[in-house]
């Protein structure tokens, strides 16, 4: 079944702010490398999703930045509704349930991350009415 997913870039310019969300990776992911992670498949990301539910933390799946230059596959991750705000009380739970003090990774293979809203500006001509369908037109 189809089903829209937005870009993280793009739920930051309507929530204007910046955004959280969690990208998913097997233990074998590194940055040179193009994997292709079995999202479906992964327990952690699982846990994550009922953990998140258990603690009333709304999310939605989301698409990483929105790229003019390529069309990249849904990779699993994970827009979290919560402010970037290191005072609020959910910012400050999924911190302590995704983050070692050191601000590394607490569980392997998920990465507790955040979008500026400076970084998505930068991508709001995307937003005008048709800008995509042109884009499709010359890709």
């Amino acid at each position: 079944m189809a089903r829209y997913l937005r870009h993280i870039d793009h739920i930051a310019r309507i929530k204007q702010r910046d955004v959280l969300y969690l990208l998913f990776r097997d233990s074998s992911y590194s940055p040179e490398l193009i994997t292709f992670h079995e999202y479906e498949d992964d327990p952690n990301r699982a846990d994550a999703i009922q953990w998140l539910d258990s603690v009333g933390i709304s999310w939605a799946p989301c698409f990483r930045e929105a790229d003019e230059n390529s069309i990249r596959p849904y990779k699993g991750d994970i827009y979290l509704d919560v402010p970037f705000d290191l005072n609020d009380p959910d910012y400050q739970k999924l911190a302590e349930h995704f983050e070692l003090p050191d601000e590394s990774n607490r569980i392997k293979g998920i990465y507790f991350c955040y979008f500026p809203l400076q970084e998505a500006m930068k991508n709001a001509h995307h937003d005008e009415p048709g800008f995509w369908d042109q884009w499709a037109e010359n890709f």
